[in-house]
């Protein structure tokens, strides 16, 4: 035991030199969690740095076994339900899990026993980020919303003349970012909470984010955390270190408790955002006017005119949450010094992602909505708040996630609902516990390709002129469907094909009826 824990001293004392892409990597002996996009990118850098690299995965994906194989790193197909045997007889310097790993999976257990040193991509990319130049890393995280706030900031930051790249949750590994030929400026980093948790605040692999924002807390992935305290911790990490502002939203106080309670760099400023009249250090609303009241001399008396309500309906921007997120991004840009007047200009041709409060179809008075991502309950409840009269399609995995509350509050803007999904059964509880005399229809199938007919058909059956059938799952997408694109992808063919291919049979834009604003 004494030499196992001589070897992990030596160990620790050279990671805690490798902080850069110049240190010397060579001959790491280092595991890799996972053959994911993330994972991927981890095991390919490594090895481009020299390290010895061993990927453990659940499933071998051919093309990038192959690709391992060519860069000289090697591939063990285990179902990872115990430490493997090639891990605990030979413990490695490092290990760098994937996102998916939970934190009590045994490998991870094993190596905080063993003293093994265990990181995420995001403290990986951190020490690696001078391959070419060190850009300045501008983080956001939330339950909701992180995706589209990091396009809108990336937009608006690229819009001024800046080398930008939207990284990390959206899809892109940072590590792909930070080998970039030529090199960024500034990364807009979307962080999840299993990112976040693995993610250092102090020491040599420390993130110092430029900015930083979480957009809002509600409960989430309580089943991977395993309580909401600990869901709340990993998200608060995105404040810290920070050098320059620390956005929250003024209408999550726990997002301001965060702030508060933030080590942070000397100088860096705590900037609120929402959707009622700003003070001074805030972005708000000021009669249909999109404002900054944060970054300017005369803040105290004066404000700068960002965009209008008006200007962002057209291409339906103008749904509450949706300002929200263009508010924080805003204070996210202006940070980095972009004039408000390219702000505004930027804004005018930015357009949401598909499955996003996405209009699908208008015929015979009733709107169909694709808001698959809304992938919690937190998400649906903004998406039901933009609309009038709701068919609510509605179901999936809940993960841990208790729907009760959600279903009481909306219980009154509801024609009928649909229930889809694994899940059903806590939701239709919930149905017939708050709204005994609301059309309640389930989708028994399975099979995913039924689904969506099923549900749409069933939706069709209940809808008036002037109600909006709504895909806003509440849930996770993956009991029935690839993922919350897959499963809007087939709501949308679902639609056209009963509507007969047609897209609209009046006049209309991407934005929800006035009423739901």
């Amino acid at each position: 035991m004494a030499a196992e824990l001589t070897d992990a001293a030596s160990g620790a004392s050279r990671l805690d030199h490798l902080t850069s892409w110049h240190a010397d990597w060579r001959g790491l002996r280092v595991v890799v969690l996972g053959l994911g996009v993330t994972g991927f990118a981890v095991a390919d850098t490594l090895a481009e740095l020299g390290a010895e690299v061993t990927v453990y995965a659940r499933d071998r994906d051919d093309d990038r076994a192959r690709i391992l194989d060519v860069i000289g790193v090697r591939l063990e197909v285990d179902p990872l339900d115990d430490v493997p045997d090639g891990i605990a007889g030979d413990a490695p310097d490092l290990i760098v899990v994937s996102p998916g790993f939970r934190p009590d999976h045994p490998v991870l257990v094993w190596a905080a026993q063993a003293g093994v040193a265990v990181w995420g991509d995001i403290e990986l990319a951190w020490r690696v980020r001078d391959k070419v130049r060190a850009a300045e890393w501008m983080l956001v995280t939330g339950t909701n919303g992180k995706t589209t706030t990091v396009q809108l900031a990336a937009t608006l930051i690229a819009a001024n003349g800046v080398r930008v790249a939207p990284c990390g949750n959206i899809g892109v590994p940072v590590l792909d970012a930070v080998r970039d030929p030529i090199g960024y400026d500034v990364l807009v980093v979307e962080l999840s909470s299993f990112q976040l948790h693995t993610m250092p605040t102090t020491g040599p692999g420390a993130v110092h984010p430029y900015s930083s924002v979480c957009l809002n807390l509600a409960d989430d992935h309580l089943d991977w955390h395993g309580s909401a305290g600990a869901y709340r911790d990993a998200k608060s990490k995105v404040y810290q270190n920070t050098k320059v502002a620390c956005v929250y939203n003024r209408a999550d106080e726990a997002t301001m408790h965060m702030v508060e309670d933030a080590d942070v760099e000397e100088g860096a400023r705590a900037i609120g955002f929402g959707l009622d009249t700003p003070g001074p250090s805030d972005f708000g609303v000021v009669d249909g006017i999109l404002c900054d009241r944060a970054f300017l001399e005369e803040r105290r008396t004066a404000a700068l005119e960002i965009t209008t309500l008006d200007e962002l309906e057209p291409r339906g921007l103008a749904v509450p949450h949706i300002v929200a997120n263009i508010l924080a991004a805003s204070a996210l840009a202006r940070s980095y010094d972009v004039p408000v007047a390219v702000l505004h200009d930027a804004l005018a041709t930015f357009r949401l992602d598909a499955h996003r409060i996405e209009t699908v179809a208008i015929s015979g008075g009733i709107r169909w909505i694709d808001d698959s991502k809304a992938t919690n309950p937190h998400a649906a409840e903004a998406s039901l708040r933009a609309f009038g009269r709701v068919v609510w399609i509605v179901g999936g995995l809940l993960k841990g996630v208790d729907a009760d509350a959600l279903v009481r509050r909306h219980v009154p803007r509801l024609r009928a609902a649909v229930v889809i999904g694994r899940d059903r059964a806590a939701l239709v509880e919930a149905f017939r516990r708050h709204a005994p005399g609301l059309p309640l229809l389930e989708v028994a199938t399975d099979d995913t390709e039924d689904v969506m007919p099923d549900a749409v058909a069933l939706a069709a059956s209940v809808a008036e002129d002037g109600d909006t059938v709504l895909l806003a799952p509440a849930a996770a997408s993956m009991d029935q469907f690839a993922d919350y694109a897959d499963r809007g992808r087939r709501f949308q063919d679902a639609v056209r094909e009963r509507l007969g291919g047609t897209a609209h049979d009046e006049p209309a834009s991407d934005d929800p009826p006035a009423e739901g604003r």
